[in-house]
Formats: C-alpha cells, structure tokens, sequence
C-alpha cells in the first residue's frame, strides 16, 4: 500500500525530485546518504512516481500518489516551510537584507514582518531561476505577489556570501 512509504524523507524526494534527475542528485539534494535514497526512490518508482534506468529517475508528475503528496504538501504555506525548502532546490541562493540580519544576529531581529506580511528576502544566481521558478510552481510558493509569506527575489549573475550555522547569507559587509 502507497501510505506505507510515506515518510519525511519520501515527502523531501517528492519535493527535490526534477522530471530527469538523478538519485545521487537527490541525495545531495536532501542531505541523505545514496543508500537511504535509493531506497525510497525505487519504492517510489514501485507506485508510479518513477521510471528508473541505470542512470536516471524519470519523474511522473501525473502519478496520483506524487500528485496527493504534492496537494499535501502544498498545504504547508508558513514562513518555516518556505525557508526549509529552499536548501532541496539546489540552487545558489544566500539570505539578504532583513533575513542576513536575522540569521546574523541569531533570530534578534526581525523587523518589518507579521502573519499576513512576510517576505523572505534572498538572492538567486541568474542560472539558477528558472529551477527556482519549477519549484515554486511546483509547490504553489509565492514570489510574485507581495502578500503573506513570499520571495522577495534579487537575481544576480554571480555572487559571494558567508555561511551562518550552514546557512548561506550575506555579508556583514
């Protein structure tokens, strides 16, 4: 039975997965060894989500388990969500302006932001947008419209940024 599998490391596959990926892909991706990943993708691919080759994971977006996952997950529309999902994109981004701040002071500021207004404020390497633009299709994320949890989004053509506590954000500087 499909509910069997269901599991926060199935729903992070279901997230991170491209239509032609690769399981090594979506084990960095998500941070999980290759082994554990194999696993829940090949039990993905026994119920439809998958067609897997020796190479590749072919990605069923029709499949009515990846898409009840999908409308579960799409439920999930706060501000934690929205800042969790950015690292399985696997995109070169880092945190700006009032979430820099955040992340820079430990959570001792967060100014500017309330439950029906919440921007969260990164940059994007120009290369990577169009896959952040799936994702957020993909998983109804506002970038677009100024209105309750959103992207505020800076796209550049190249970038530095320091680490956090792993976390990529922008200089103090």
């Amino acid at each position: 039975m499909e509910i069997d599998i269901m599991n926060p490391y199935v729903a992070r596959i279901i997230i991170a997965a491209r239509p032609v990926d690769t399981i090594n892909a979506i084990a960095k991706r998500i941070g999980l060894s290759y082994g554990w990943t194999h696993k829940w993708v090949n039990k993905l691919a026994e119920c439809g989500v998958f067609r897997t080759t020796r190479m590749n994971a072919f990605l069923n977006e029709q499949n009515a388990f990846y898409q009840n996952t999908l409308a579960y997950l799409r439920r999930f529309k706060g501000a934690q969500f929205h800042y969790e999902v950015l690292q399985w994109m696997s995109i070169y981004y880092c945190f700006t302006k009032t979430d820099a701040v955040y992340v820079w002071t430990k959570g001792g500021y967060n100014i500017g932001r309330h439950k029906y207004y919440y921007p969260i404020f990164i940059k994007i390497k120009k290369e990577d947008l169009k896959w952040f633009e799936y994702y957020c299709k993909k998983l109804n994320l506002e970038y677009k419209k100024k209105q309750k949890t959103h992207y505020q989004v800076q796209v550049l053509e190249d970038f530095k940024f320091e680490k956090v506590e792993e976390t990529p954000v922008d200089s103090l500087e």
